[in-house]
């Protein structure tokens, strides 16, 4: 993470989730240990460990299998990142060439299953049946958002709805189920175990939001990623959304030829149109909404220090550059 209340407040417990994580990606396989840390050194925000962190520590917890847990997370999360950037055939993430471009198609999808069944032995580790339920729900979840973007793309009438059908499979799920781990972890009751896991709902849904933003409005070296990769994509997101449902006709017309055709050749005229509708401000708009609703989950939690960190984090993730 990169904001310095949260890193100082969360540094011994991110630091052993990260021994944990290179500990736990251990294999003989020379290949696998390659690419594994190739992808871990890029480091990342690592959201969704903090959140089994903050959850866990909010509710009081003293044990270390929430470090664990956090370890699987992001074992989950990168297994998706593996697999992602093969489907979207993408050269750059975080600021590097991606695993796929060093590696191959192949080693990655094939490292990325090596990630989701190790993440699956460690949380069978732990030895808590709801927690294996939450985790295995979470992966099927994600692979079925997965499978709906890619039913989505290159196809301009989706509407808003299944729009966030696909963040919140996709994106949110990971978060939800992050906030749902610390819970029961900490042996919350289930009220709360489910409050937590709304706050990460909305709180992923946020930070999809932004990222979708950022596509149209970023620095591709402060995002760590090229500008316009959703839109040479076919990737019907919120801005493009927008501009079809309030944007004059040409402007709507050229978006749908972008969707359906999945390329960036006229970027210019649709940033030109994405900027005239509002569109990244409405979607901006959007995003501050669910980090509203998502603090809005916290008042089951104690007060304390955990709890206004996970009161400052929504804020976080929508004022990110990257």
């Amino acid at each position: 993470m990169t904001t310095n209340p949260l890193t100082d407040l969360l540094s011994a417990d991110m630091s052993e989730v990260d021994r944990v994580i290179r500990a736990r990606l251990h294999s003989e396989v020379v290949l696998i240990r390659q690419v594994a840390e190739y992808i871990i050194a890029a480091g990342g925000k690592r959201l969704r460990p903090a959140m089994v962190v903050l959850c866990a520590k909010a509710l009081g917890y003293q044990g270390s299998h929430h470090h664990e847990l956090a370890a699987v997370v992001e074992f989950i999360h990168t297994a998706t990142l593996l697999h992602d950037d093969v489907v979207d055939a993408s050269a750059l993430r975080r600021g590097r060439d991606t695993a796929n471009a060093v590696f191959g198609n192949p080693t990655s999808i094939l490292v990325g299953d090596f990630l989701y069944s190790r993440a699956f032995q460690m949380m069978v580790g732990v030895r808590d049946m709801h927690i294996m339920e939450v985790l295995a729900d979470a992966t099927n979840t994600i692979a079925e958002g997965e499978v709906l973007q890619l039913m989505n793309c290159n196809d301009p009438n989706i509407t808003v709805a299944a729009y966030l059908q696909v963040i919140h499979y996709k994106t949110a799920k990971l978060f939800e189920a992050s906030g749902r781990l610390g819970a029961i972890v900490s042996g919350a009751d289930a009220s709360v175990e489910a409050a937590l896991g709304r706050y990460g709902m909305h709180l992923g849904t946020a930070f999809q939001l932004v990222d979708d933003v950022l596509d149209y409005s970023g620095n591709a070296e402060v995002t760590g990623k090229n500008v316009g990769d959703d839109l040479a994509e076919g990737k019907p997101t919120l801005p493009l959304l927008h501009v079809m449902n309030v944007g004059a006709p040409e402007q709507a017309a050229c978006v749908r030829r972008a969707i359906e055709n999945g390329n960036a050749d006229e970027f210019d005229l649709i940033l030109q149109a994405i900027q005239s509708t509002g569109a990244l401000d409405y979607t901006m708009e959007c995003a501050r909404r669910e980090a509203e609703l998502a603090n809005a989950e916290l008042t089951y939690l104690p007060d304390g220090i955990y709890k206004q960190a996970l009161l400052e984090l929504p804020a976080f993730v929508v004022n990110r550059d990257h």
